[in-house]
């Protein structure tokens, strides 16, 4: 087989070693536009995760690298004169020239074919490269192969806004060292570490406001040199920078539908990025480098096509969640000044768990000492601003109370509204009801929400859905509130809906979002403009006239003053998820051409006429929320200008928490999932507006909620499907951190005494086997490279 590599970075380098090592009898050359010692930037960074699994591969390989290496253990965050470190990371650095020239070593004792200061046109490949079974992309973020093949590769190309530029300095360091600097014209971060003797990598970063504001760009590299070293005078220690072509760039984010066209397969940064911040963009060249050689070997005798496939099918789900990271930790940088009013720990504490990948648990296994010291800013903040006293107890932020109003939440945990599909056809509740909502309450959550009411028939989603339109609804409800607060500390809250275009729809486990099957048993649906939620198979709906209107804010109110009288703590206002008041707010279902369409504050004028009317009869003292989709997952849709001028509107009308959630307005929305998937939209309301808010969204765990509530992303943290499985994950989560501050049950009082005793235990030991656990190479396990090669 006749295998042709065109790029020489590290991922193409790597593939044609590891593929020539394991068929010495193949032909392997790469080909390289640059020298063999021509190349831009610094230092590349490794984590010890990334080091056990690829370096391992090539033994040879991975000791000469080790023996270069520039490591450490420490993230140093440094704001405003302040150090904060956190340990346990385990992080290596090296020249990118020397790892280019180890791996070029290694590729020609193996006996690739090298040629360097050769460019080749995609253009040329099929004649030039006839006789070639496999063409290897690994030409870089500006992939000519790419960009010629696009109809096949189908890439996107997002050009981020941040300006950020790489540079070198001759200060040594032993940690890795985030460097923010407040400047008149925004923040800086230096993002450095070293990668040999004598040398680390320095790279500047700010939003572009903050870039232009500093003249940056009209500088040529040695005037930005010079303006970065008067502005890093401190930092750099007397050292200076050193330029190595540091033009100020803004990063490219690069997805590609499709890694292959014909016997041609993109590697590395030619069709997927990863942002710098997280380290990732060598690591991902790498590890699918390993993947690409493995797939062509194992499946020579089979098809070309069968090799691509086995690597695409091995990696492109790898790929996606390494650069959904990647973004998630972009995302924060362009936004660090959301993070500046708050103390150094805090500020720490963000940094480290910016791409969700860390969290609050994981750091326990790194440096519990770096925790406790968040934990102690995080206490005393509280102290300070409600006098509200942990500073003893130290329950974890989870475990702190909240209050809206004259309502105080035990805990931060929320059992999200998630529809049951269990009512009578008239909107009655069942025992089903009943146990479902009283076990949660009984399971520990501060609140419970109980799914989208309807308050008219003509509302409902489903026939399955509950209703609050007769004095039978509502003594049903009042039965489980009665309960709930005779029992337990849980806040109990109404959410009131209308289905709008969405509604006569058939039971959630049949055929979601589909019209009854029997077209008799259909009602009519309403919604802020004529158009179906499916073309050709929903209902068209009546676009809302003022009557609607008037009839359909009555039906809230109604609704509202039944949800007082049942006992319920809170009420929150549905106007998310395409239903009715959702499809005012988004201009992809609001086409409309009177006082309730066209701008933002007229889209928002039914709704907050309907909120209005319902904080009016709703007691005072009492909270009420408003759960909104901040983003509809489709282009043109709700903004996020638009969700801060939501948001701000109903804080204005009386609204005490924004429950923030995404999508499901339009049939074909395109969501980015992944964890806490949509925390960031929250996040953005709780920065910008400063508002209080509540996140939901493919949250799971306990340690994330804690990582929630301590980088300031929410003030209240939902879990949906974990509750259907898990009714007690509130109380197994207090016994798991030991925090005794939690109401139970008398009857559960042996069962909490038994939890207290053998979580905390089962805790610690988990912590400690996962800190034996962590693999360090930099120590080298020569056995397993031993069994490695032995293998091969």
């Amino acid at each position: 087989m006749r295998i042709t590599v065109i790029g020489g970075g590290p991922g193409g380098l790597y593939f044609a070693l590891l593929t020539k090592k394991r068929r010495p009898d193949w032909h392997v050359a790469v080909y390289e536009q640059n020298q063999a010692d021509d190349t831009f930037g610094f230092g590349v960074v490794f984590s010890d995760e990334t080091l056990h699994e690829f370096l391992s591969r090539d033994r040879k390989s991975f000791d000469r690298i080790r023996s270069e290496f520039a490591y450490w253990d420490d993230v140093a965050v440094h704001k405003q004169g302040t150090e904060i470190r956190c340990a346990g990371n385990g992080f290596a650095g090296i020249s990118r020239k020397k790892l280019l020239n180890i791996l070029q070593q290694r590729a020609g004792e193996e006996g690739v074919e090298m040629q360097f200061g050769v460019s080749i046109a995609p253009e040329e490949i099929a004649t030039r490269f006839a006789d070639s079974d496999v063409v290897v992309g690994s030409d870089g973020v500006n992939s000519k192969i790419r960009e010629h093949f696009r109809e096949s590769f189908r890439p996107e190309v997002t050009i981020k806004s941040n300006r950020f530029c790489w540079m070198g300095s001759t200060r040594p360091m032993d940690e890795f060292n985030y460097f923010f600097r407040e400047t008149e014209h925004g923040i800086i971060c230096a993002h450095t570490y070293q990668y040999e003797v004598g040398r680390s990598t320095w790279i500047f970063e700010m939003d572009d406001a903050c870039w232009r504001g500093h003249g940056f760009d009209g500088m040529d590299e040695a005037q930005s040199k010079q303006r970065l070293e008067m502005l890093y005078a401190e930092e750099l220690q007397g050292h200076p920078l050193l330029l190595n072509r540091s033009n100020w760039r803004q990063f490219p984010r690069i997805f590609s539908e499709q890694w292959t066209h014909e016997n041609i397969v993109l590697l590395g940064d030619a069709k997927a990025s990863a942002h710098y911040s997280i380290g990732s963009g060598t690591k991902l060249a790498m590890e699918c480098a390993i993947s690409l050689s493995d797939a062509v070997v194992d499946h020579a005798e089979t098809s070309v096509a069968a090799a691509f496939k086995a690597y695409e099918d091995e990696r492109r789900t790898p790929c996606q969640i390494i650069q959904h990271n990647a973004d998630v930790s972009l995302a924060w940088f362009e936004h660090m000044n959301w993070s500046w009013d708050m103390s150094p720990e805090q500020f720490a504490m963000v940094v480290m768990c910016r791409a969700k990948s860390i969290t609050y648990d994981n750091l326990l296994v790194r440096d519990p000492d770096f925790v406790e010291k968040v934990d102690t800013a995080f206490y005393e903040r509280l102290y300070r601003e409600t006098g509200e006293d942990y500073r003893t107890s130290r329950p974890t932020p989870m475990f702190t109370r909240f209050k809206l109003r004259d309502m105080t939440v035990e805990n931060r945990v929320v059992m999200s509204p998630m529809a049951q599909y269990s009512a009578d056809d008239g909107g009655n509740l069942t025992d089903w009801h009943f146990v479902h909502y009283t076990s949660h309450a009984l399971g520990g959550a501060g609140m419970v929400f109980v799914e989208m009411t309807c308050p008219s028939a003509d509302a409902r989603i489903t026939p399955g859905c509950p209703g609050l339109w007769t004095d039978a609804h509502e003594a049903q409800f009042k039965r489980i509130v009665d309960f709930v607060h005779a029992n337990t500390k849980t806040k109990m809250v109404m959410q009131l809906g209308h289905a709008g275009r969405k509604g006569s729809t058939q039971l959630g486990w049949h055929k979601m979002d589909m019209p009854l099957a029997e077209k008799a048993q259909n009602w009519p649906l309403f919604s802020a403009s004529d158009i179906p939620y499916m073309d050709d198979v929903s209902a068209t709906p009546k676009a809302l006239d003022r009557a609607d209107m008037d009839r359909i804010k009555a039906d809230f109110v109604q609704a509202t003053e039944r949800a007082d009288r049942a006992g319920f703590d809170m009420v929150e206002l549905h106007c998310a998820h395409g239903y009715l008041l959702a499809s005012f707010l988004s201009p992809l279902t609001n086409r409309r051409s009177d006082d309730y369409g066209g701008s933002i504050e007229n889209r928002l004028r039914y709704p907050l006429e309907v909120f209005r009317a319902m904080r009016e009869v709703w007691p005072a003292e009492k909270p009420m929320s408003v759960r909104i989709s901040a983003t509809d997952w489709a282009e043109g849709g709700i903004s996020e200008a638009d969700s801060f001028a939501i948001s701000e509107a109903f804080a204005e009308a009386g609204c005490d928490l924004i429950d923030v959630s995404a999508g499901q307005t339009v049939a074909g929305q395109k969501p980015v999932y992944g964890r806490m998937f949509q925390v960031k939209f929250a996040e953005a309301i709780r920065n910008v507006p400063k508002m209080a808010v509540m996140t939901v969204g493919a949250i799971t765990e306990a340690g994330q909620v804690n990582t929630i509530l301590h980088t300031r992303r929410a003030d209240l943290v939902a879990l949906g499907r974990p509750h259907l499985w898990n009714p007690y994950f509130t109380r197994e989560a207090a016994a798991w951190y030991d925090a005794r501050n939690q109401h139970w049950p008398k009857q559960y009082l042996a069962g909490r005494d038994q939890a207290h005793r053998e979580l905390p235990k089962k805790r610690d030991q988990e912590i400690e086997l996962r800190r034996k656990a962590r693999p360090r190479p930099h120590e080298a396990d020569e056995g397993a490279a031993d069994r490695r090669e032995a293998a091969e």
